[in-house]
């Protein structure tokens, strides 16, 4: 279920990874609740751009696409540039994008191991300065790792993964202690098997291992994750800062 009330009108959110699963439901989720969003993916198409016209038609708000690649510093560098040159206002950064790799540590190459890395930690560490330099000027603003909890918990077969959401979480942890003085809060949230693309990469095996250890006996939807995002990025949670919350049905 997704919420529908105006919490985050007048404020605009940057969400990367936001072209599938639960990016592009934070993509809609945030529009319900009355945000802009600068929407950042690798690559768009005409259909991507068609859904976000009728997220943007049924909310009424602003929908911007910008496109760059998270595995090339260099790429997020100009595209960062490119979003702050107009000084834009930007509330709420959600640095959602992630790439899920298996393996077992004995057999992971480090050039695996690095491409997991830069995506899930070194992008969202390098988007999070940049973003932040224009919060602290705003002296407001909210920064949400979508980190997981292989990053608390450990699971055979994901040293990358895990590793990457590990370091993550003790970024969010030391940005809200650094940043908390200019108004910004930084949190993080962790969650279990979604029902996206991104879980097939697991396997039944491991899906099933997953659904046994949860009170819950089930994955979550997109929606409920989103849910607990906008609620951290709303006023509502004005009182939460260097947090990981667990979204995981009960483990």
């Amino acid at each position: 279920m997704m919420l529908n009330f105006r919490t985050l009108q007048g404020k605009r959110a940057l969400i990367t990874g936001a072209s599938r699963g639960i990016g592009l439901q934070m993509v809609e989720s945030f529009s319900a609740a009355g945000a802009d969003i600068i929407a950042c993916v690798r690559n768009s198409d005409d259909k991507f751009v068609q859904r976000l016209q009728e997220i943007s038609t049924r909310y009424a708000n602003e929908i911007q696409v910008e496109c760059f690649d998270l595995s090339d510093s260099e790429s997020i560098k100009i595209s960062m540039k490119s979003i702050l040159k107009s000084k834009p206002q930007i509330d709420v950064l959600v640095n959602n994008a992630g790439k899920v790799e298996s393996g077992l540590f004995s057999m992971t190459t480090m050039e695996s191991m690095r491409d997991v890395f830069q995506i899930n930690y070194f992008a969202a560490v390098q988007i999070s300065q940049s973003i932040s330099r224009l919060m602290m000027r705003q002296k407001s603003g909210v920064i949400i790792n979508v980190a997981s909890i292989a990053g608390i918990d450990s699971f055979p077969g994901y040293c990358s993964y895990g590793g990457s959401k590990a370091a993550l979480i003790q970024f969010t942890k030391t940005a809200a202690s650094e940043l908390s003085s200019y108004g910004i809060r930084v949190n993080a949230i962790a969650p279990s098997l979604v029902q996206t693309d991104m879980a097939d990469v697991l396997g039944v095996k491991a899906q099933e291992g997953i659904f046994q250890r949860s009170l819950t006996k089930r994955s979550a939807s997109p929606s409920e994750i989103a849910n607990i995002v906008i609620f951290l990025a709303s006023d509502e949670s004005s009182y939460l800062n260097g947090q990981v919350i667990r979204i995981d049905g009960g483990m």
